[in-house]
């Protein structure tokens, strides 16, 4: 592991946790039944059917089969305080990686080619520190749910306004995750700009555009985002162009990882000084529970 990196000992989810996350999640947790209907039902079948796809048309990623990633992986759940998942790459044309975990079994992620072309190596560890962000703060069980809702729409056995309702909650409570697991990515590179450099290529990136871009004027157009915020018209626009959406839009998540980057919260955690996800700071003295 790279020497300036920190490794964060008994780092916890609620120690980075973002504050929309965890009200999203809240909510989906009093909704009675799900829990159980996606670990008992969906899930086991939802999780044999990719596992199979991924071992059957991905590459497994070892020691022995493409190492380069293979110690990105280790070094980021080293930092991170996690025991490393199954990582596999797949051939796709559609920059993308995902996370499938249910709580007890094997988790494991799976990364495009296309994306692995597009991101340095750096870029790449933050890719794999943002998935095993999901695994840290346990959001398995209705990341699950939310994939097979995106996937199946309007084909559920349940009622449409039921499904509909559901489905939104669910894009909701994703989005919300994503600025989690984004600062996951953050504890891991321990670099902002690289963060915000992934969501810069992820937004008008190639692999031939790569060199070209600029990171200081993309940062700029985040800040830029809140302006158009600032009426009821433009916060309306935002909700309507979102509400579909399985992530925040790019800039939206530049500007958080900007803002968190030079917090208090993320300082003190990279000083091994516990402080509360909303940024109360906590005594000195080691890792603590709250």
């Amino acid at each position: 592991m790279s020497a300036f990196k920190i490794p964060l000992i008994g780092l916890r989810a609620d120690h980075f946790r973002h504050p929309l996350d965890l009200e999203a999640t809240t909510n989906l947790k009093q909704l009675p039944g799900l829990d159980m209907i996606v670990r008992n039902l969906l899930g086991p079948l939802a999780e044999q059917v990719s596992y199979l796809e991924n071992i059957a048309s991905s590459v497994l990623v070892g020691e022995q089969q493409l190492s380069e990633l293979h110690t990105l992986l280790l070094e980021a759940c080293k930092i991170l305080d996690l025991e490393p998942p199954q990582l596999y790459v797949r051939q796709h044309p559609v920059p993308n990686a995902y996370t499938f975990a249910m709580r007890g079994k094997q988790p494991f992620i799976v990364v495009h080619t296309s994306l692995i072309e597009l991101l340095t190596p750096e870029e790449m560890q933050a890719v794999i520190a943002h998935e095993l962000g999901h695994l840290k703060c346990e959001h398995g069980v209705y990341l699950t749910l939310a994939n097979i809702l995106v996937l199946a729409a309007g084909q559920l056995p349940w009622g449409a306004t039921i499904a509909q309702t559901l489905q939104a909650q669910l894009l909701e409570w994703l989005r919300c995750a994503e600025f989690s697991c984004d600062r996951a990515a953050l504890l891991a590179t321990q670099n902002p700009r690289t963060v915000a450099s992934v969501l810069m290529k992820l937004a008008g990136g190639s692999p031939t555009l790569a060199n070209q871009l600029n990171l200081d004027a993309f940062l700029a157009q985040a800040r830029a985002y809140d302006e158009i915020s600032k009426d009821q018209l433009g916060n309306l626009l935002k909700q309507a162009l979102t509400a579909q959406l399985t992530h925040p839009v790019p800039v939206l998540r530049a500007r958080e990882i900007d803002r968190w980057g030079s917090s208090q919260t993320y300082q003190s955690l990279l000083e091994s000084r516990p402080v509360q996800y909303n940024g109360e700071a906590k005594p000195k003295g080691g890792w603590r529970n709250w």
